[in-house]
């Protein structure tokens, strides 16, 4: 099947609203800040979409879908490989990484958990314990980095998002401690995409994490219908805590860097 581009936003936002749960990232990715740096392609009316995001010294590439339309996800995977770049980032179904896996060395593949937030209620009752989130700003950027050094090095963070007043953390003894914070948030399309949660170690097991995120997501409710995240599947220790908050798995795939053989 032939590959199509897609350039009408308002289509392509209809198209993923008939079901919007995974396709969180790619409704966000429609906001005035980032559609500049998207392209979008399909094989056809009804099917999978696949969209390039070209922000970063590495693209990524997401071709999301149900377990149901992997075969789908697959053909449109195969049509692509025309127009990727030699290296990207790529969330695809497992059976579309290892199609890739013929054409792209893939390196630091992880099987990760697309989940949604099903129920509101346990989010908005949770008790904070000793803990007190309060939204960050742009003046406590260092920090957030100092944290993420400690806490979570490697993370994909896009400091642009901070500016949207969608990070929250707390303090333990004066020190930045733990965070929560979104790697989408698009007001128009109702949509929310957590990430970057993370506590230093020796916090870790204390509630302060499900603190941040609880908080985050009552924050949430006000501007998104539909709000998601994405969690390695193997970390049951934080699968459990999504599952505690009302959060419900979707869908698996792949994450990995995909580079292009010689």
């Amino acid at each position: 099947m032939s590959l199509h581009s897609l350039h009408d936003r308002a289509a392509i936002s209809a198209r993923l609203l008939r079901d919007p749960a995974p396709h969180l990232l790619e409704l966000g990715d429609l906001d005035d800040l980032l559609w500049p740096h998207t392209s979008w392609y399909a094989i056809s009316e009804d099917g999978p979409l696949a969209l390039l995001y070209a922000v970063g010294d590495t693209p990524t590439v997401l071709v999301s879908a149900r377990p149901e339309r992997a075969a789908q996800a697959e053909e449109l995977t195969a049509a692509l490989l025309p127009v990727l770049p030699r290296r990207f980032i790529g969330h695809v179904p497992e059976g579309a990484a290892k199609l890739l896996a013929g054409a792209y060395r893939v390196t630091g593949a992880d099987t990760l958990l697309r989940m949604v937030l099903t129920d509101p209620a346990p989010a908005a009752a949770h008790d904070e314990g000793q803990w007190r989130p309060a939204v960050l700003d742009r003046s406590e950027l260092p920090e957030l980095l100092e944290l993420f050094a400690a806490a979570y090095p490697g993370n994909w963070f896009d400091d642009r998002m901070l500016d949207t007043g969608q990070y929250v953390g707390l303090r333990h003894e004066g020190r930045l401690a733990a965070v929560a914070g979104v790697h989408a948030w698009s007001p128009a399309q109702r949509v929310a995409v957590l990430g970057n949660v993370t506590t230093l170690p020796d916090l870790r097991g204390r509630g302060a994490a499900a603190a941040c995120v609880a908080a985050l997501c009552r924050q949430l409710a006000a501007s998104a219908d539909h709000i998601g995240l994405n969690v390695r599947a193997d970390n049951a220790t934080a699968v459990r805590l999504y599952e505690r908050l009302g959060f419900t798995g979707v869908t698996t795939f792949t994450e990995a860097v995909f580079t292009a053989l010689p």
